[in-house]
């Protein structure tokens, strides 16, 4: 009997195979995957180092490499530090680094005045980069965060974020970066209006050629956290962002408040946090075509970092197939803190 079935079971194995070829109409999707060669001929997307921005971080002094806990692997680092960080960064070919400064607690006030000052950490950091490696790219975010007493980014005042008041400090401070040499002026704040007001100080200082990144869609999210401590703001802030940070929620709004930002004069659009907003960086790049881009935030880093080292994940896999998620999904770059491990594997044909 027990012969009989699997005789059985065999032939109707063998029928059901038969009938492969006339299942599928002869389209085999397997073909192309056989083999490494014509796996490589037909993909798809591809991640290049041109896609990368580094993001750093800068501190006063010198010599100063400071390990951030929450972000293992990254470091705070004072501006001659910076400025090696800017040359390793050229030779292996990442065309751009993002710069946000942790200054001291008793330059940070209620209205973040010192963002206004010309010489302060994140302009003196920017000339000293353009000087030694005049080549690379440097975007400078406008936000006051780093500079108030209360970790918001905008000036407080009863209680409340001000829009207008905030606008005109980071207009004036975005002339102050591009005066130090900043290519592209990055404003992460979320206040209505910020855009134009920039566009405007700028073409009004001569600095036409200064682009404007702008962080249209920056969301309410919880994946900030080690950030905060890397810029030194985690134990000032008062109260949530939920006031000027879009909701998580709502795709729609994130779309008109872009469209804002592009009728303002932006010339790229950035989503942040990005791999949980993929759909978001889609239907930018869809709707208005300008270059978009995605910000892999630190919460996001500290996972893939925090998986791997407890073992659960390949960090490496991961981050490289999270860095061309951001690809697929249409954005033309994404800030993140792996670029140099990720230029490092694309140098060796691991992108």
């Amino acid at each position: 009997m027990g012969d009989k079935i699997r005789n059985t079971a065999a032939g109707l194995a063998a029928a059901a195979a038969s009938d492969i070829d006339e299942i599928t109409g002869h389209r085999r999707m397997r073909r192309t995957r056989a083999a490494d060669w014509s796996r490589r001929l037909t993909r798809e997307t591809r991640l290049s180092v041109d896609d990368l921005i580094w993001p750093i971080f800068v501190v006063p002094g010198s010599n100063v490499l400071d390990p951030i806990e929450a972000m293992p692997g990254v470091n705070r680092m004072s501006v001659d530090k910076a400025v090696e960080a800017a040359k390793m960064a050229a030779d292996l070919g990442i065309p751009a680094l993002a710069t946000f400064p942790n200054v001291e607690m008793h330059r940070r006030d209620q209205t973040g005045s010192h963002a206004l000052e010309p010489e302060n950490l994140i302009n003196e950091t920017t000339r000293a980069i353009k000087k030694a490696v005049p080549n690379i790219g440097i975007i400078t975010d406008v936000a006051l965060d780093p500079f108030t007493d209360h970790g918001h980014d905008g000036i407080l005042r009863d209680g409340e974020i001000v829009n207008d008041e905030t606008v005109r400090a980071i207009a004036a401070a975005a002339v102050h970066q591009a005066d130090a040499g900043a290519d592209i002026i990055s404003p992460s704040d979320m206040m209505d209006g910020r855009i134009g007001a920039i566009r405007r100080a700028l073409d009004a200082a001569g600095h036409h050629n200064v682009s404007i990144m702008s962080y249209a869609t920056k969301f309410a999210s919880a994946c900030y956290g080690p950030y905060r401590e890397a810029i030194g703001t985690s134990g000032l802030l008062k109260g949530d962002k939920r006031t000027y940070y879009l909701d998580p929620s709502n795709a729609n709004e994130a779309i008109r408040d872009a469209g804002l930002d592009v009728e303002e004069g932006a010339d790229m659009l950035m989503v942040k946090p990005g791999l949980v907003y993929l759909d978001i960086c889609r239907a930018l790049k869809d709707t208005f075509g300008l270059p978009t881009f995605a910000y892999q935030v630190s919460g996001e880093y500290s996972m893939i970092k925090a998986g791997e080292a407890a073992g659960y994940i390949d960090g490496e896999r991961i981050m490289m197939e999270k860095l061309l998620a951001f690809k697929r999904a249409g954005c033309d770059g994404v800030l993140t803190y792996f670029a140099p491990e990720a230029a490092r594997l694309i140098a060796k044909g691991q992108g």
